[in-house]
């Protein structure tokens, strides 16, 4: 297998990473494993990515957390997942403090438990300030949902006849801080955007690896890395 790492052009490195982080569940089926043991060991590759993405000098990770979909999953599996967030950031906080990373979150909070909800907020405002790269976590989030929002968003402040356009509906996305997604991956060998980023993603790079989330090593990011810069971006022109 090639040394991707290696390979990377450091003049050619994306600013803005999103991850469809999918496969969990499957992994652990797998394995005669409960479902929250995939969730479990597919949470504990974010902090290796992390360091990756920091290496790299990657501007910001966004990560498919927990759609608006997912709550049709059994009550169990969901509370599981909030625990494992909770355990998460309780116990890697201090750590991504210290690494420079600045914790945000895109999606509807007011459904999510209410200390879920105290440790996402903490985790945000305690990393407020830090520069070096953003840590993107959508909980409970979903694209339509997003653009509705957004829209109505807008119509609050709108001037009498004012027309919308692309730059004043950007801004009331969750990402609009952010830098415009430039890759978007894909694990577990699926095809599929699953309403995660619609707007954003409009002129990413999408790569898909058949690889399960669980599994997803240092060297599938850099050669996720890698295969976008083997990419022409055209951006609709020739």
């Amino acid at each position: 297998m090639k040394d991707y790492k290696d390979l990377i052009d450091s003049k050619k490195i994306p600013a803005h990473v999103a991850i469809i982080m999918d496969g969990n569940g499957r992994w652990a089926k797998s394995k005669s494993l409960p479902r929250d043991v995939g969730h479990k060991k597919g949470a504990e590759v974010i902090e290796p990515l992390l360091e990756v993405a920091l290496d790299l000098g990657i501007k910001a990770v966004t990560l498919y957390a927990f759609s608006t979909e997912n709550w049709q999953r059994s009550p169990k599996e969901i509370l599981s997942l909030w625990n494992l967030l909770n355990y998460f950031f309780s116990t890697k906080l201090e750590k991504i403090k210290k690494k420079g990373v600045r914790i945000k979150h895109s999606g509807e909070l007011k459904r999510l438990p209410s200390k879920t909800k105290k440790i996402i907020k903490e985790a945000v405002q305690e990393t407020k300030n830090n520069k070096k790269i953003v840590l993107n976590f959508c909980i409970n989030y979903g694209s339509r949902q997003e653009i509705i929002r957004a829209v109505n968003n807008w119509l609050e402040i709108r001037k009498d006849d004012e027309k919308i356009t692309i730059k004043k509906l950007d801004k009331n996305f969750y990402t609009s801080d952010l830098p415009e997604i430039d890759l978007l991956i894909r694990t577990s060998g699926e095809y599929r955007i699953s309403n995660f980023l619609l707007w954003q993603i409009a002129y990413a790079e999408l790569y898909f690896l058949d690889v399960l989330w669980p599994d997803f090593k240092d060297d599938h990011f850099y050669q996720s890395i890698y295969e976008y810069q083997q990419r022409k971006r055209r951006f609709g022109g020739r």
